[in-house]
């Protein structure tokens, strides 16, 4: 079983940008020094902080918008601490590059790089990349094939609708044989099962959907996966917003203003990126949208939240493993970006010592 933490590079409204990376590299210690095994890097663009009461559209306030560079600065200062991205947003990315960018953050790490990739549901992003975000489907296929041969083959050549390279040699070659742990990002009802016949590990979120729908996802993803011939059962890490206080009530009170914008914000974005998508994810946007404008707090602690004193979220974090047949849980610790610093640490800190040690 695997236990990490989400860092998102928090920058807060009215502090630095420098702060926003010590306080990154705090919480990768924390993660390293409390016995976690390992981190995962969001990837954000075009994400400044505004206003606490300000709407702040897609974006989550973030200075990782390059997480590979941030990734090899953490297996620096770490010792045996696994670093991943969750998820490197391929579209956005030039796949030969990433195929050697990563490949030399997972050498000079000596193979603690974990690789997470998906589309994003961040349409702003690919505007502010003048990509069309109807394209984010193919071009996100063809950078995964590109970098896969990239990383298999001593020279390859591919033709795709976005790339052409003709028997290219990519160096380095991943130190970790055939190439990193790869997972793939499920958020939509099609993804699921498509991920599945492919055979893939995938990460899941409680954000867009609750507990009995990604129940439900899961069921698909893994009978894709069974019909497809694969061995096993599917590998499913889950990333969960998880505030542990010394009490329910502290943990509720601290943290309820911060998520409650969060999720607000959320409904807004799939709102406004409906347009951008196909027209079943557009549906489903919609759908998930409308229900996130009207959910209260104690509907997202019911089905979406991992909240309360150590015992609560440890029992919490168990029933849901074995609900949904995890092999990992990825605690996102500052839901919206508005919960004091000191107050992140001291949860991080509970659930390293508490939670974590309460479940192996």
């Amino acid at each position: 079983m695997h236990y990490g933490l989400i860092l998102e590079g928090d920058y807060r409204y009215g502090h630095s940008q420098e702060e926003a990376f010590d306080e990154t590299m705090d919480m990768a210690n924390a993660a390293e020094n409390g016995d976690l095994d390992g981190v995962w890097l969001a990837e954000r663009h075009f994400a400044a902080p505004r206003a606490p009461l300000d709407a702040m559209g897609a974006g989550i306030p973030s200075i990782v918008s390059v997480p590979l560079i941030l990734s090899s600065a953490i297996v620096a200062r770490t010792e045996r601490l696994r670093v991943g991205v969750a998820v490197n947003v391929l579209p956005l990315n030039h796949p030969i590059r990433m195929a050697e960018e990563v490949a030399t953050v997972d050498q000079i790490s000596h193979g603690r790089v974990d690789f997470g990739v998906g589309r994003s549901g961040f349409a702003r992003s690919y505007e502010g990349y003048d990509i069309p975000y109807g394209e984010s489907r193919q071009r996100f296929q063809e950078c995964l094939e590109i970098i896969l041969a990239a990383w298999t083959n001593e020279r390859f050549s591919y033709e795709g609708k976005y790339y052409k390279f003709d028997d290219v040699c990519v160096l380095p070659k991943p130190y970790q044989q055939p190439y990193p742990p790869l997972r793939i990002a499920a958020t939509t009802q099609e993804t699921f099962p498509q991920v599945g016949a492919m055979g893939y590990p995938i990460f899941v979120g409680l954000r867009g959907l609750d507990r009995p729908d990604l129940v439900k996802l899961l069921d698909e993803y893994r009978r894709a996966w069974k019909d497809a011939g694969h061995a096993g059962n599917g590998d499913v890490y889950i990333r969960i917003p998880v505030f542990v206080g010394k009490s329910q009530q502290e943990a509720y009170e601290v943290a309820e203003e911060s998520t409650m914008r969060s999720y607000r914000r959320l409904a807004q974005n799939f709102t406004q990126s409906a347009a951008s998508a196909g027209t079943v994810a557009s549906e489903e946007r919609v759908a998930r949208g409308e229900r996130l404008s009207t959910v209260t707090y104690e509907e997202l602690i019911r089905d979406r939240l991992a909240y309360g004193s150590p015992d609560d979220v440890a029992r919490l974090l168990k029933e849901i493993t074995g609900e949904m047949g995890l092999s990992g849980i990825v605690a996102e610790t500052n839901v919206g970006g508005l919960i004091p610093r000191e107050k992140v640490a001291e949860s991080i800190n509970l659930f390293c010592k508490e939670v974590v040690s309460a479940l192996r």
